[in-house]
């Protein structure tokens, strides 16, 4: 007798989600009965509006905001128990502007998360963290650089190896190409695309780069409303119809991006 292969858990399930900030008579709710899920694999990109809470949403997944209402369950555990330090070995985030320790050189900065742990000894960690170095592009001669001496771009592959330093199973984005001339940016995605096949790593971008978008996602939430609207491939969401949605996917930046992926 055959029997069904379960479907795999998803890496994140959002169930009925409220953001509230704020108390008494001024508290406002950001989110209200937000659904999300985020299959092992995928790389779901967050589009909305200012203040959609899309940011907000990040640091729900990371357990650093609790949900007022609703559950968020990240890798099959409450998001709230990986908050801290025990995210980082589980959930890695590139953060919009690198966020580098400025006070450390860039070895230092790729190594800090591991070297937090104490369980580790200094050569394995600093091997370690090489290997993570040059997986990003990077040389072996870039280790001393501190932050001040680094160009943008370096400063991005910087930040995304020390994320990639604990080898989570996913990757939060926030703006990953943010402040990247266009070359600069075609290269940053080609390196997260690399990446992702390499590692099998599961994604999360924020972003309202419409090249980033078509580069690297595979399917698109649109935040909306308080909730997620719509999800789906990015060529299909573009076509729902929403005022958001038009103006986002249907202006001539959205058509441009768009003109590759609709190319017979």
């Amino acid at each position: 007798m055959l029997t069904a292969t379960p479907a795999a858990a998803p890496v994140v399930r959002i169930d009925r989600l409220w953001s509230i900030f704020g108390k008494g008579d001024a508290a406002f709710s950001v989110h209200q009965d937000l659904d999300l899920t985020v299959q092992r694999g995928e790389m779901l990109a967050l589009v909305g509006g200012s203040g959609t809470g899309k940011t907000v949403l990040l640091r729900q997944i990371l357990g650093l905001t609790q949900p007022a209402r609703g559950s968020v369950t990240v890798l099959g555990r409450p998001a709230h128990e990986l908050g801290g330090r025990g995210a980082a070995s589980r959930v890695g985030m590139l953060f919009q502007h690198g966020a580098l320790f400025s006070a450390f050189n860039v070895l230092d900065n790729i190594a800090f998360a591991l070297r937090e742990q104490g369980t580790l000894p200094a050569a394995v960690v600093r091997d370690a963290a090489m290997v993570k170095l040059q997986m990003v592009g990077l040389k072996p001669e870039h280790a001393t650089r501190m932050p001040a001496d680094l160009s943008g771009g370096m400063i991005k592959r910087v930040a995304l190896a020390r994320a990639l330093i604990m080898d989570p199973p996913l990757l939060l984005l926030d703006e990953p190409t943010a402040g990247l001339d266009p070359h600069g940016s075609d290269e940053f995605c080609a390196l997260v695309r690399q990446l992702q096949a390499l590692l099998g790593i599961t994604m999360v971008m924020v972003t309202h780069d419409l090249d980033t978008l078509f580069a690297l996602s595979s399917r698109v939430a649109v935040l909306a409303e308080k909730k997620v609207i719509v999800t789906g491939p990015p060529a299909e969401v573009a076509r729902f119809h929403h005022p958001f949605t038009e103006q986002f996917f249907q202006g001539e930046r959205g058509r441009r991006a768009m003109a590759p992926v609709q190319a017979p």
